[in-house]
């Protein structure tokens, strides 16, 4: 059985121009000719062209592919345990780029998809990946975290400037709130803890009312989070927290 060189080209996903090539340099002979002169080619040069596919595929050029396969000393099975040593090679490669995308992806995350000049002007001094181990770890195997990862690797500078914007208005009003000696349990201030937890879920992951009441513990319990609150007014963090009780309560969650 022997076969032409398109036919050769389709099996192989080739162009014939490139076995015309192969042929001219003596790295890939047909090992026949039809009585009309055109080239022929059976099994064993089907083999002889899949180890030559295999060795360009993993980078190796031409010359060096015909010193391995024309190699006296070399039989079959040292070229598979060749092709072995190569393939695992390779796929210990391709596992540390994958791993290094895998990061990169996860970088991606609160906003550090923006150019460090956008993280500045949107962020200030304050790192939006400082929590972002601590977060993994926290929520890593979580929806609602890999939701809040792929809705925060979309989002552009405006995006992030309009969500600051968002909170820093909260933040007045709900220092007007304190000011104005509202009681966490009062309708406004749980209507202000409402609204916080509409725009978690707006911009985040939906956040139902007793994932709202756990944030609210952690705004007391984490320093860090409790600074920020704190920020806004002193004694916020311990304000909004019982407030999102009281309007988890107030709507059955």
């Amino acid at each position: 059985m022997s076969y032409s060189v398109g036919e050769v080209a389709g099996f192989a996903g080739v162009t014939v121009r490139t076995l015309h090539h192969y042929d001219e340099i003596g790295l890939l002979v047909p090992s026949g000719r039809s009585h009309a002169g055109h080239r022929r080619y059976g099994d064993t040069d089907l083999d002889r062209l899949q180890q030559i596919l295999f060795y360009r595929e993993l980078g190796f050029p031409l010359d060096e592919v015909a010193a391995l396969l024309d190699d006296p000393e070399a039989d079959p099975r040292a070229h598979l345990r060749r092709q072995h040593d190569l393939l695992t090679a390779r796929i210990e490669k391709l596992q540390k780029m994958a791993a290094a995308v895998e990061h990169a992806m996860e970088a991606r995350t609160m906003g550090i998809n923006l150019t460090p000049e956008e993280k500045f002007e949107v962020f200030g001094d304050k790192d939006p990946e400082a929590h972002a181990e601590e977060a993994e770890q926290r929520w890593g195997g979580t929806e609602a975290y890999a939701e809040s990862q792929r809705r925060a690797a979309r989002y552009t500078k405006d995006d992030w400037k309009r969500m600051q914007a968002e909170v820093a208005s909260w933040g007045e009003r709900y220092d007007a709130l304190m000011e104005a000696g509202e009681p966490p349990a009062g309708e406004c201030a749980m209507d202000m803890a409402e609204e916080h937890r509409l725009h978690i879920t707006r911009w985040f992951y939906a956040c139902s009312y007793e994932m709202h009441r756990g944030l609210g513990e952690m705004y007391v319990a984490d320093e860090r989070f409790k600074e920020f609150y704190d920020s806004m007014r002193p004694g916020l963090a311990e304000h909004l927290k019982e407030a999102i009780a009281a309007n988890a309560t107030r709507h059955g969650g």
